[in-house]
C-alpha cells in the first residue's frame, strides 16, 4: 500500500464517519431528544474527507521500473505530451488519471511445450523453409515498453501490445525469413544468422510501435518425422563413409610403413654392398701398389728375390744346390743370419806325443 493509497483511505474515512454523525443526529431527534447538530463537525469531516480524497488523487508515486502516461481533460489531444518520470508528481485532481506502463524486461515464448508459453497447448510457429521442407519453430522474445516512447505505445495499443504486435509480429518474420533458407542451414550452419536476421526484422517493427526490442532467442528446430528419419539415416551413412575413409587410411599409411621399411633395407643393403666394392677396390689397389713396389725393390737388386727365398728355407738345410751353370757352391752359413747359422765342428785336439826321456 503507497502513500496515496492511504491518503484516499483517510479521506474517505472522515466521509464516513461525517455520515455516521448526521445518521446519529437523525436517529437520536426521531426519539424525542433535542440534538444540536454541529455544523463545526460536519464542516471539518467533510473538509477532510474531500480534501485528502482530493490530495490522493493528485499525488502520483512512479515507480522506478515504470513510466507514466497521463491522460488529461484539460491537454490538448487527452494526453500530457511527456510521460512522468520516476518519482512524486502532482496532478489535476479528477481532471486528470494517469496509466502505468512497465519498462522491465518481458519475454515471450512460443513453444511445443505446453506448460512453456504464454499460451497453453502447442505453439510454435510452423515455417516452410526453400527447399519445401516444414519446420517447428520454438522461440522466445525479450523486449520492454521503449521510456521515451510510452505515448506513442498507449495511443496505438495501450495495454493491447503483447496480442497487437508482439505476437503477430514475431510469428510473421520468423516464417518470411526461414522461407529464405534451406532447412539444412536452418538447424546447422546458418542457424546463427537465421536468429540476427529475425531480430534485426524484428527491431525495426517493434521500434515503430512504442517498444524496444532486447533479445530474440530460437529455441529449437523441429522437423517432420520422415525428414527426421532421413536425416538420421544420413548421419548414419556419414559415419560410415568416414569409418571406410579411416580404414583406407590406416591401410595406406601400413602400405607406406612397409613401403619406407623395404626402402630402408634396399638402402641398407646398397650401402652394404657399396661398402663391399669399395673395400675391394682398396685391397685390389693395395695389392697393386705392393706389387709395383716390390718390381721396383727387384728391379733396383735382382739378387733380393735369392736372398728371400734363401730367407724361407728351413733353418735346418745347410747346403743348397745350385743350377749346374753355377760357377760355385755357397756356404749356406754365410748368407744365414748370424743367429741361425751354426758353427762348423772343430776337430778334436790331438794329444801331443810325450817325449821320452
Amino acid at each position: 500500500m503507497n502513500f496515496t493509497s492511504i491518503l484516499s483511505i483517510a479521506g474517505w474515512a472522515a466521509l464516513g464517519l461525517l455520515v455516521l454523525y448526521v445518521f446519529y443526529v437523525v436517529s437520536m431527534r426521531a426519539q424525542g431528544r433535542s440534538i444540536r447538530i454541529s455544523v463545526a463537525v460536519v464542516v471539518l469531516l467533510l473538509v477532510a474527507g474531500i480534501g485528502l480524497i482530493a490530495l490522493a488523487a493528485g499525488l502520483v508515486f512512479v515507480p522506478a521500473e515504470e513510466r507514466a502516461v497521463v491522460v488529461s481533460l484539460v491537454q490538448q489531444g487527452g494526453l500530457r505530451p511527456e510521460p512522468l518520470q520516476p518519482g512524486l508528481h502532482w496532478i489535476i485532481p479528477f481532471a486528470e488519471t494517469v496509466v502505468p506502463y512497465s519498462i522491465a524486461n518481458q519475454t515471450y515464448t512460443m513453444s511445443a511445450v505446453a506448460t512453456e508459453g504464454q499460451v497453453l497447448g502447442d505453439d510454435s510457429i510452423e515455417a516452410r523453409t526453400s527447399d519445401g521442407q516444414q519446420v517447428r519453430i520454438d522461440a522466445s522474445v525479450v523486449f520492454r515498453a521503449d521510456p521515451e516512447d510510452v505515448i506513442n505505445l498507449h495511443i496505438k495499443w495501450q495495454g493491447r501490445y503483447l496480442d497487437g504486435v508482439v505476437r503477430p509480429a514475431a510469428r510473421g518474420i520468423i516464417r518470411d525469413i526461414i522461407s529464405q533458407y534451406g532447412v539444412e542451414e536452418v538447424y546447422s550452419s546458418q542457424r546463427d544468422e537465421v536468429r540476427l536476421q529475425i531480430q534485426d526484422r524484428m527491431g525495426e517493427v517493434f521500434s515503430t510501435q512504442g517498444l524496444e526490442l532486447v533479445g530474440f532467442i530460437l529455441r529449437n528446430v523441429a522437423f517432420t518425422e520422415e525428414y527426421a528419419r532421413s536425416i538420421e539415416q544420413k548421419q548414419i551413412a556419414e559415419q560410415d563413409a568416414l569409418r571406410a575413409e579411416f580404414l583406407v587410411q590406416q591401410q595406406k599409411q601400413e602400405s607406406e610403413r612397409v613401403r619406407v621399411e623395404a626402402q630402408g633395407e634396399r638402402d641398407a643393403e646398397i650401402t652394404r654392398a657399396e661398402g663391399d666394392a669399395r673395400a675391394t677396390v682398396l685391397r685390389a689397389e693395395a695389392e697393386a701398389e705392393a706389387l709395383r713396389l716390390i718390381s721396383a725393390a727387384i728391379a733396383a737388386n735382382p739378387d733380393l728375390l735369392t736372398y728371400r727365398y734363401i730367407e724361407r728355407l728351413s733353418p735346418t738345410i745347410r747346403t743348397a744346390l745350385l743350377p749346374s751353370e753355377a760357377p760355385f757352391i755357397l756356404d749356406i752359413n754365410s748368407l744365414l743370419p748370424s743367429s741361425a747359422a751354426t758353427p762348423a765342428p772343430q776337430p778334436s785336439p790331438t794329444p801331443e806325443a810325450t817325449p821320452t826321456p
